[in-house]
């Protein structure tokens, strides 16, 4: 199911609400809010709504199999890629970015925050289709300007096949599964990426995988392999 709301703070902190009242959705329905006032990225970065564009969140019930909870960022990643594939086949460019964004042209398209109560995560996703925030130092995209223009109904149904679809995967235990294919839709093992790391400071290396629990990697000059567990990774430019 795909509940609609005209206007809402955040999608994913109405759903983390209902999760603290005992009335949540079940896993698999969505909220998703025409217009989001208060909404939210990683690190608490401000994402501004577009009228258009798809602001919405989803819950997942956790089981005692279930791979890392953590990984379920990648596994929202992989069927947000190919909600996208699906709907724009000439659009060149798009690759997932660790650990929670879609670019086009390496600008961002769409962004994933994943937010924990209990035994339950709240997925929230946006998706730039009609019009891309402004965001400070980050350039955007929107796939209306990219030359693919979709209604925000019609996206959401999309989106909710192909999570349904990555979601029953990650349960019934094929996480190896989804890590091959966020490795297939991201940025190429051996791309020059730096990542500022709280221990560390700002690190730089060739881009070796994720692990299997979803950590990048990163291969330093002296052969070295840096674990990146939280924070952004970003492309060194020449």
């Amino acid at each position: 199911m795909i509940e609609t709301v005209p206007e809402i703070g955040s999608t994913n902190a109405a759903l983390l609400a209902r999760l603290a009242s005992g009335d949540a959705p079940g896993e698999g329905d969505w909220l998703v809010a025409d217009r989001q006032v208060s909404g939210r990225g990683r690190a608490g970065r401000v994402w501004t709504d577009g009228f258009g564009n798809f602001m919405g969140s989803t819950i997942v019930h956790l089981r005692p199999s279930d791979p890392p909870p953590q990984t379920l960022s990648l596994v929202a990643g992989v069927a947000l890629h190919d909600t996208v594939a699906a709907h724009c086949p000439g659009l060149a460019d798009v690759a997932l970015k660790w650990p929670n964004d879609l670019l086009a042209g390496g600008a961002k398209l769409a962004g994933i925050l994943l937010e924990r109560q209990g035994d339950a995560v709240v997925v929230g996703i946006g998706v730039n289709l009609a019009q891309a925030p402004d965001v400070p130092g980050r350039s955007t995209a929107a796939l209306a300007e990219l030359g693919f223009p979709i209604a925000r109904d019609a996206f959401a149904q999309l989106l909710d096949q192909r999570w349904q679809l990555a979601l029953a995967r990650w349960h019934s235990g094929d996480w190896p599964g989804l890590r091959a294919d966020w490795l297939a839709a991201a940025h190429p093992v051996g791309t020059l990426l730096s990542a500022h790391d709280h221990d560390h400071g700002q690190v730089t290396g060739a881009f070796a995988g994720i692990d299997p629990f979803g950590v990048a990697l990163l291969r330093l000059a002296d052969g070295k392999v840096h674990a990146i567990h939280a924070g952004d990774l970003e492309h060194v430019r020449d």
